[in-house]
């Protein structure tokens, strides 16, 4: 993936970076484990200075989204291999081997630690407990400012996992969790390192989820003309400000772009008459429909309406289901 940076921009050249690589990141454009571009090489692709890359990667991972490895190079995070035991047996990377023999080297490992047998057997069965007890309900956080994003990911995974799943700001989860400590924490790789402090201290999980690729919707914004007038409508205020960053780095200034939160009446209102293309999230897609019926009579012509109904990857949310247990 090739980064651009809009040198005529309001946004900050390191903004603009730190939010293409984020989505590249949840976008799994890189997966966990995958070794992002050396400063040198987004340097000569950029044209930013080393010093202001090495500072977006520091960022970075102190937001917990990548690891620096000493004398290697900066890695995508997996926070599956952070903690002890809590690999899982049938990731990718485990596919070549069958379980039974993952199972036996690892208790292998275990005995050659000094642990006995009954306490193998301890160690596993308290995990697999554990993991039980995680996989009772889902509570999808992210910050109130951008409570939507927990929608959105919540609406996603009500469909397709069939345990309980509820939305809870960051800023009421220790509150929620003193009440009842159960459950699996789901968020982005955004919040995922504050979400882990709090899910140790109260003993339950916390997994990041991955977005779609938004391959179709990326499709339509490279085939739209120059000076076409592209609209996006979302819940999540976060979201928008991710795709302004994207898109201005795809087409610069060729697009006129405008965004608005689907409960902001008044700035939908003036999208819906300036733009030729919508594209918007499932949970929006009932507003700018009612928003075309009721103002038809102030539109010259009507948009074209272009629906992201999956905020997460596939991928993601089998992998998210075998983390907690559920069966397809």
């Amino acid at each position: 993936m090739r980064f651009h940076i809009q040198q005529e921009s309001d946004i900050p050249a390191s903004t603009q970076l730190y939010n293409q690589i984020c989505f590249a990141i949840a976008a799994r454009h890189y997966p966990p484990g995958h070794r992002l571009p050396s400063t040198r090489q987004l340097a000569m692709q950029t044209g930013l200075h080393r010093n202001t890359i090495s500072k977006v990667y520091r960022q970075l991972e102190i937001d917990g989204v990548v690891e620096a490895i000493a004398g290697s190079g900066i890695y995508v995070r997996d926070n599956l291999t952070k903690r002890e035991f809590k690999k899982s047996f049938y990731s990718k990377d485990k596919i070549s081997k069958p379980p039974d023999q993952e199972a036996k080297k690892f208790i292998d490992n275990l005995i050659n630690l000094g642990c006995s047998l009954q306490e193998t057997r301890d160690i596993l069965t308290n995990e697999i407990d554990w993991r039980i007890k995680c996989g009772s309900r889902i509570i999808v956080s992210t910050p109130r400012e951008d409570i939507g994003a927990s929608m959105l990911i919540a609406e996603d995974l009500s469909t397709t996992v069939n345990v309980p799943v509820e939305v809870v700001p960051m800023e009421e989860l220790e509150k929620v969790l003193s009440n009842s400590n159960s459950g699996t924490i789901v968020t982005s790789r955004y919040f995922l390192q504050p979400l882990e402090k709090v899910a140790r201290q109260y003993g339950v999980r916390a997994i990041a989820v991955d977005l779609s690729d938004f391959q179709k919707e990326l499709k339509i914004l490279k085939e739209l003309n120059a000076g076409s007038c592209l609209g996006i409508v979302s819940i999540s205020p976060g979201l928008l400000r991710a795709a302004e960053i994207i898109i201005h780095s795809m087409r610069g200034s060729e697009l006129l772009l405008m965004t608005a939160i689907s409960d902001n009446n008044g700035r939908l209102l003036s999208l819906l008459k300036a733009s030729s293309h919508i594209i918007c999230d499932g949970p929006s897609l009932s507003v700018v429909e009612n928003a075309l019926l009721k103002n038809r009579s102030q539109l010259m012509r009507l948009p074209q309406i272009i629906c992201a109904r999956n905020y997460l990857s596939i991928e993601t949310i089998n992998q998210l289901k075998k983390e907690i247990g559920v069966i397809n």
